[in-house]
């Protein structure tokens, strides 16, 4: 499909949707290695599994576990794939809970170094540096809508009323717990008022319908390369055409 040796690549996978892999999933994730090789480095998006109506109600807030990277599990709906990878030995995490990627490979120490704590979708995230990095976006089997390195260019496009999300929640931070306001773009919801819940969707059809990407099976599951500053650039321009500042 167009991957090969030294490319980093951030992975969503719908791994039922391969089929039978002999192996099981890790045998998905040594391929994916073996593609990228010594050099390259396989990303998955983790976030965590904790909804805000646990982290809002203050008859659990004193026992809530704090957000570890090392320990914290990704969140379900994400699928298996990042939780997989993120235990893989080996593997790293970012630190901005709700952005948390994991990485594996040559490059893993420079991908989730000094994500940013507040706007972890921005420049200093995993997702920017994909895209510093000239690196990929891979899709097996996973909707198109899923593809979390557009939430990088809501995050960059220049439109007014983007909607913003502030949250509190612990953290460890050396060692020890402590609790923190955030504030993002809203991820949980299309950036701005107009948008279709799977707009993601429409971005990656036309540009695909532009030539550039790949698609093939992997396995038996349809899948989706694309260049991640292509489709960055191109997601950026497409929201500003419909939404941006007269």
């Amino acid at each position: 499909m167009g991957l090969g040796q030294g490319n980093s690549v951030l992975v969503h996978a719908g791994l039922r949707a391969i089929g039978p892999i002999l192996g099981g999933p890790d045998a998905l994730i040594s391929a994916l290695g073996d593609v990228v090789g010594a050099e390259g480095t396989i990303l998955g998006y983790c976030d965590w599994q904790w909804e805000d109506s646990v982290l809002h109600n203050p008859a659990l807030r004193d026992g809530l576990p704090a957000f570890d990277p090392q320990r914290s599990r990704s969140i379900r709906d994400n699928g298996a794939f990042p939780e997989l990878l993120r235990t893989t030995p080996g593997a790293l995490r970012s630190a901005s809970p709700g952005a948390s990627c994991a990485a594996l490979g040559g490059r893993a120490d420079w991908f989730v170094a000094d994500h940013a704590l507040d706007y972890g979708y921005g420049p200093q995230s995993p997702f920017g540096k994909l895209v510093a990095a000239g690196g990929k976006t891979l899709l097996i089997g996973a909707p198109l809508d899923t593809m979390t390195l557009l939430h990088h260019a809501e995050h960059l496009a220049d439109i007014p009323g983007k909607r913003i999300r502030r949250y509190e929640t612990p953290i460890v931070v050396d060692g020890q717990v402590m609790w923190r306001w955030f504030e993002e773009f809203d991820t949980g919801i299309p950036v701005v008022a107009g948008l279709d819940a799977d707009y993601f969707e429409d971005v990656v059809e036309d540009f695909l319908a532009t030539g550039q990407g790949q698609r093939g099976l992997i396995g038996h599951a349809p899948s989706v390369l694309v260049d991640a500053p292509a489709i960055v650039a191109f997601a950026v321009d497409w929201l500003q055409q419909r939404f941006g500042r007269d």
